[in-house]
This record gives structure tokens, sequence and C-alpha cells, in this order.
């Protein structure tokens, strides 16, 4: 048998190769849009890809179905509650989709979304966005949270009534914003997710549900978006990416965020392509309703640039430019810089995290404003008072300010640094007080 594991790390998103090399025959499990991987794979083995199993239909990236059907004539299957409209061969539960002498068995799991199912095959449980490691996936992309919860549930206790040494091959790893407390690893066994997962250790399905309705993490822009493409028409492959001489429509500087920082062109906001959750932080960011032009480094950057936006629904890439005219700075400040500013009140100190990471921590004083809503502030950050950035690596700080800069506020990122460094120096943090704990 032939299984390979492809694992998008930008978003945490993993696809999987099943086959049998005798019979030249292959299936492939939740594709990426960008598919050439795939097929270069399937070459080197010897097999055709001739079946697209989707487990459901993904809201938090733009499934390769329709490339796959449309350029290699691949059948496309998912469960019919999906309702999609495209020309689909129905799986059910219990059934077996046969691939060469292999036998993948359709197990009907609910719970991320109604249609949802997962892959039985030779030991391996491909679980798609149920069962996860470490974790279990959110129940709210599709239905109300606690209907969804109440599905997952059951669905989760056939899951671990399988055997302990079967594999389970997720749908997603760490770095995916479809649960919060995935494992880094990639794969793992029934066994242990009995023992470790903290999404099986709740007693009842009243605590589970309690639990897994109460979602903090935020739901991307890009949601509903995703799901229309993955439900509707096939999407055939994207134009070429071409240079462009000037900008059309929003600009997005893909360099590192110190290039970046050391010259822009007006207007720009910046989302370094070789920084991590690329095409998630774009997404909460960009206007998707416009078109985006790319300045990049390299034509390599802005065609992988390219490649991970249209992953998140983002199509409407016109092209890139290299050469621009970059007169805007931005310039960074360290914590030692930092602390004498605040001992001095000449900043306006914004903690560009999310809640539940603040909880844990932040700096008296401070405000919070979650990076992906800066811009919504523009009016009150624009007082004449200089803003500075923070998160906890400098990453969202960077995407924060130049949002900021874009619409014309004065704002410098702690860049190279963010919270855990402020602790380290010795310095005051507060941390929200919750009912019957303490600070």
């Amino acid at each position: 048998m032939l299984f390979r594991q492809f694992v998008d790390d930008d978003l945490g998103c993993a696809s999987y190769l099943i086959g049998d090399e005798a019979a030249g025959e292959a299936v492939l499990v939740d594709p990426a849009y960008a598919i050439e991987p795939y097929l270069e794979e399937a070459e080197r083995a010897g097999v055709r890809i001739v079946r697209v199993l989707e487990t459901h239909t993904h809201a938090d990236h733009v499934s390769g179905h329709g490339r796959l059907a449309l350029e290699h004539d691949a059948a496309v299957s998912i469960h019919p509650l999906a309702e999609p409209s495209f020309p689909f061969d129905p799986v059910e539960d219990g059934q077996d989709v046969q691939v060469g002498s292999l036998a993948i068995r359709v197990l009907h799991t609910p719970g991320h979304r109604p249609e949802h199912c997962c892959y039985l095959v030779e030991g391996h449980l491909l679980t798609g966005d149920s069962l996860l490691i470490g974790d279990a996936a959110r129940p709210d992309l599709a239905i109300e949270a606690r209907e969804g919860a109440e599905d997952l549930y059951r669905s989760l206790q056939r899951l671990v009534d399988l055997p302990g040494d079967t594999e389970v091959d997720p749908g997603h790893t760490g770095g995916s914003l479809c649960a919060s407390g995935i494992s880094s690893d990639r794969t793992s066994t029934i066994a242990t997710e009995r023992s470790t997962n903290h999404a099986l250790a709740h007693s009842s399905q009243q605590e589970f549900v309690a639990a897994s309705a109460s979602i903090s993490s935020p739901r991307p822009p890009t949601v509903e978006r995703v799901v229309e493409l993955n439900r509707g028409p096939f999407l055939g492959a994207p134009a070429p990416l071409e240079p462009l001489e000037s900008v059309q429509g929003q600009l997005l500087d893909v360099r590192p965020a110190h290039v970046y920082s050391e010259g822009h062109a007006p207007g720009a906001l910046n989302v370094p392509v070789d920084g991590p959750s690329f095409a998630t932080k774009s997404g909460f960011m960009l206007d998707a309703d416009q078109p985006i032009s790319l300045h990049a480094s390299s034509r390599e950057q802005a065609a992988l640039a390219a490649e991970r936006l249209r992953a998140v629904g983002l199509l409407d890439v016109t092209g890139y430019l290299l050469e621009l005219q970059t007169p805007e700075r931005l310039e960074p400040i360290g914590i030692e810089e930092l602390e004498a500013l605040l001992a001095e009140d000449a900043v306006e100190l914004v903690d560009v995290r999310e809640k539940d990471e603040r909880d844990e921590g932040y700096i008296p004083g401070s405000r919070h404003i979650p990076y992906r809503l800066v811009r919504a502030y523009r009016d009150e950050l624009e007082n004449g008072r200089l803003v500075v950035t923070i998160c906890s690596s400098g990453a969202r700080a960077g995407v924060a300010a130049s949002a900021l800069a874009a619409e014309g506020v004065r704002a410098r990122p702690v860049l190279d640094s963010g919270m855990d460094d402020w602790e380290a120096r010795g310095n005051t943090v507060t941390a929200f007080r919750r009912c019957g704990g303490s600070s």
C-alpha cells in the first residue's frame, strides 16, 4: 500500500495519498488547491489519482478537487449532506471505497460539519476535522456550536472504540485554527489519544459540550467564501502570476518585516510570507473583495505568497512588483527602549494578542486590540501619541504596526521580542483575575 501524508505548514492542513501500487491507482484525501506536489508523488510511485475523497466541505482552505476533476478526470466523493453543486459520487456510513485491491471504509462522523466522514484503511484512520492529536475540532463553523458539539461527542466515542493500535492520521496539525490544543505531532494512535487527548477526558457529554461550545478562537473572515468555493462548481487552475507595472488594488508587502521597516511603499500592508500563519493573517487583514498586488523580493517569493493566498480563497492576485519607490520607514523598538518610554508615559502601548493570551499576563496600562482589528481603531489611535505594538514574539506586532502606518498612524512594533522578554527582564505583568481564582 502507498500511503503518503502531505502537510501545509502555513495553515496546518494535512492531505493523504493512498494507493495500490500494483494496480497503479490511488485516491487523494482532502487535497489542497495547489495539487502539484500530489501529482509529482503519484508519478514517482507509478500510480494515477482516480478519486478524491473529501472528509467534509472545508472552511479553512480551498480544495484541489476541482482541479483534479477538470485537469485529470478524477471522480470526487463526499457525503451527500454536503449538498455540493458539482458532480460527485456520494459516500455513506459503512461503505467501502475500492482503490485497486484496497478497501477504504467510510465512517460518518458528524460534528465539525454534518457531512463529516472519517476513512479507515489498513490500520490507518484518517480523521479529517474530528479527532485531532491532543484535541478535537471546533464544532461552530457550520451549525450552532452546541448542536455540533453534541454530534462531535458521539462521533468521538465511536472512534475511540476502534483498536488501540489504529494509527490516527489527522486533517490538521499544529497551527490550525480548527482547535486550540492541537499537538505538533503528525500521527498518533487511538490508544495514545485515549490517554492524552484533553478533549476525550470529559466525563460526560454535557461536560464535553460545555467546553467545546465555548469557542474563543477568532472565526476567520474567509470561512464563508472558502465554503462556497468548495461547495460550488469546480474551480480550475489559477492564471499565471505575472509582473505588474503598477499597483492594482491593495498592496501586500510580503518581504521580511525588517526589510519592510527599512523602506516600503505608502499604504502597503506587511505580512511576511516567511513568517508563521501567513495566509491566516492575510485573510484577517485584507479586503477579500479587492484585487491584491504583491511587493516581493523575488518572483519565487511572490509565487509562494500567491499560492498561500489562494489557499484561503483570496484568488484575485493581480501580479507582483519587485521594484517600487519605498520612501516610508517603520522603526522597530526594543524592550529596553519601551521600558524607558513607558516610564515617561510617552507612548500608547497596544497589546495585539488574542484575549486568552492577554489574560495570562499583560503590561499594566497597555490597551488590548487584537492585530486583526487595529484598523478599526485608527481614529482613536491617531491622537498625536506614539503607538507601540507588542505581541508574544513580534510577528503580529509587525503586521499591526504596518496596518496602522498604512492608515497614517505613527506606530512602532516590538519586532524581535515580546511579552516573554518583558517578563524575563523582571518587569511587572497583570493577569486577568477570574472568579474564585487569584491573579
